[in-house]
């Protein structure tokens, strides 16, 4: 037996996510809830890689965790953009970086017990420098451009803990060989 929807109410809603607490038969055949956080964005991860074997991380507060973070290049996509797209443009907003050659790596949903959210990463080479443009939200975020082996460290040390970074260098690490 699967889940029924029985009724729903909205609990919340905000321009990045609305709450919704559902009454439900269980697989088991039994009353319950169940609550479900629906994202109005796609995740999106870069991992930039230069010609040296090089990467960007960026860092900065995050609220949720009150705790500084590095990560790789990532923000929000709007659902109906390419994911690609809205690579691009959180690559250029963070690093000032634009890249030539785009590979897919990950599709990923996060926190697939409560929410809908859906995660994809790219890796970026063939990099030009320029100038980033930051949201009034990261005005204390800070670039770090970094030897890709000292990335890969900080996920295997746990000194990374963000889950699309952790996925993406994870990934570029297998597809490099390292």
């Amino acid at each position: 037996m699967q889940w029924q929807t029985l009724s729903s109410e909205q609990q919340y809603d905000n321009r990045w996510i609305k709450v919704t607490e559902y009454q439900v038969i269980n697989p088991a055949g039994k009353p319950g809830i169940y609550g479900k956080v629906h994202y109005k964005n796609k995740a999106i991860g870069i991992v930039p890689l230069d010609q040296h074997g090089n990467t960007w991380l960026v860092g900065q507060h995050r609220y949720t965790l009150n705790e500084w973070s590095w990560e790789i290049p990532e923000g929000g996509g709007a659902l109906d953009t390419d994911p690609l797209v809205s690579a691009q443009r959180e690559l250029r907003e963070e690093t000032g970086l634009t890249a030539a050659k785009w590979t897919s790596l990950v599709r990923t949903h996060l926190s697939n017990s409560v929410s809908d959210e859906e995660g994809f990463i790219f890796l970026a080479e063939e990099l030009t420098p320029g100038t980033n443009q930051l949201e009034d939200t990261e005005a204390d975020l800070r670039v770090w451009h970094l030897p890709f082996t000292e990335a890969l460290d900080m996920v295997l040390t746990g000194k990374i803990t963000d889950s699309l970074s952790i996925m993406g260098i994870l990934r570029v690490a297998r597809l490099k060989g390292l």
